[in-house]
């Protein structure tokens, strides 16, 4: 039954959290979840959320260190975006881009993305996620060639453990093996290793390995037959494969070698789009010029679901002027409501200077002091990149990373850490034996201080918890 109670920030509810606890078991099918282990314990249910803070139904206030899921760039409560949003759809709440229409909020975000990507990137196509961005860029890509007149130049390749969306298509351009065994493959998509130094880079610098790893494109571009290979797409810094900063020597290396061999190259920018690498788009950091940009979660910082593809010069002449139909594309492209909601984000990102911030400020503060955690007794080799960030939890630590000694994988030490994090009020993933944050671009410093001190504390925690089990001596 439902019940109307006030909470300790004066919040009502309307609901009774155990009720909502046995709905959501009986009804709702959760993504990347076990369902089975969440009926057990029922799920956390969020109520509430304030600048970089979240509230659950219990009344636990949480910082959040993940941006919700890599998105909540603004922070929570910016009711000018909740305003934008009322106005667009009480003017006009939907309409399709099918048949020779468009509606005002979609020009003018395609009209200002164009102003603010990078200069080879003049047209948009507008979809309403990441993944199914990824799945136009195959469409696109492959219909590219054909118009150039190489119609076996359909092969996409991708990275082992790299994360490009999980529809049957951009499950297959990303390189995660459990998704890969639940709806198996494509044709014409092939992997390569990912540069992660930490996993592979025993016996080098970061910067020999950094080429090394960009060699393995050009090798199995070889393997493939350039004459077959359309297109590279990477994460300029991989996500949901735990946060893996290339060596500074790895994509204009990549770059050189699509240039070599005329191959399209696709920045998948769902994560490090809009700021969260301190420069508007990961490209720019990376000094690369990629032919395809996908993005999504930051465009509104999660308020409204949006993603699309910046389309460079050398793929959009082609595709307008030789392509005629282009068929495909969604219902919801270019829907006027997350447009509005696009148009006022991206506002507040320029007029409150948040690039920027990262880029100088709150960026190279959040590397400091998160640096300061590698004398844990758990920790190896803390990194970060602007607002993203990792740590490796480990058995037995050393100077250098390839030495130290790991748990089990069977020990489930992330999950056992992710659990104390959350006790503790903080939001932070684990990836395996990864844990890795994302916080909100409009963080302080102050709010970094916070956030560090309660990772320590959830770090104490876990440690003892591992000494009571036998796990770390």
């Amino acid at each position: 039954m439902a019940a109307i109670s006030e909470t300790k920030t004066g919040v009502q509810q309307d609901f009774d959290t155990s009720a909502v606890r046995e709905l959501d078991s009986a009804h709702f099918i959760h993504p990347f979840t076990d369902h089975a282990a969440l009926a057990v314990k029922g799920a956390r249910v969020m109520v509430r959320g304030e600048g970089i803070y979240l509230w659950d139904s219990d009344d636990n206030k949480i910082l959040d260190g993940m941006s919700g899921l890599w998105c909540v760039n603004v922070g929570y409560g910016r009711t000018s975006i909740s305003q934008a949003v009322y106005r667009q759809m009480e003017t006009l709440p939907f309409y399709n881009s099918f048949f020779n229409t468009t509606n005002v909020p979609a020009v003018q975000l395609a009209t200002l993305l164009a102003s603010i990507a990078p200069p080879q990137f003049k047209h948009v196509f507008f979809t309403s996620s990441g993944s199914e961005a990824n799945d136009t860029n195959v469409r696109m890509v492959r219909r590219y060639w054909d118009l150039m007149g190489y119609k076996d130049r359909h092969t996409i390749i991708g990275r082992y453990n790299g994360y490009h969306g999980s529809t049957v298509a951009g499950a297959a351009l990303g390189g995660m093996a459990g998704m890969h065994a639940q709806g198996g493959m494509i044709p014409g998509v092939a992997h390569i290793g990912q540069p992660n130094y930490a996993e592979s880079g025993r016996g080098m610098t970061e910067a020999e390995f950094g080429i090394v790893a960009a060699g393995w494109l050009e090798e199995k571009i070889l393997d493939l037959g350039p004459e077959k290979v359309a297109a590279f797409i990477g994460e300029p810094v991989q996500g949901a494969g735990g946060v893996i900063i290339p060596p500074a020597t790895y994509w204009p290396e990549i770059q050189r070698i699509c240039d070599k061999y005329d191959i399209l190259l696709i920045a998948d920018e769902v994560i490090t789009g809009f700021g969260r690498l301190g420069t508007m788009f990961g490209s720019e950091l990376m000094q690369i010029k990629p032919d395809l940009i996908t993005f999504a979660k930051g465009v509104t910082s999660g308020y409204v679901p949006l993603g699309g593809v910046l389309v460079g010069s050398r793929m959009a002449s082609v595709l307008i002027e030789k392509g005629g139909d282009f068929n495909h594309g969604f219902t919801y492209s270019g829907h006027p409501v997350a447009c509005a909601a696009a148009l006022e984000n991206l506002r507040i990102i320029q007029d409150e200077q948040l690039v920027t911030a990262v880029a100088v400020d709150t960026g190279p503060y959040l590397r400091q002091k998160f640096a300061t955690l590698a004398d844990h007794p758990l920790v190896s080799h803390p990194d970060a990149c602007g607002f993203v960030a990792g740590l490796n939890l480990v058995r037995k630590k050393a100077e250098v990373v390839h030495d130290c000694e790991p748990f089990d994988s069977a020990d489930g030490v992330g999950m056992i850490c992710r659990g104390h994090m959350f006790s503790n009020g903080i939001i932070m993933r684990a990836v395996g034996d990864r844990m890795i944050i994302a916080p909100p671009l409009v963080m302080t410093q102050a709010q970094i201080d916070e956030m560090v001190g309660r990772i320590r504390d959830a770090l104490d925690a876990t440690l003892a918890d591992l000494r009571q089990r036998g796990l770390f001596r």
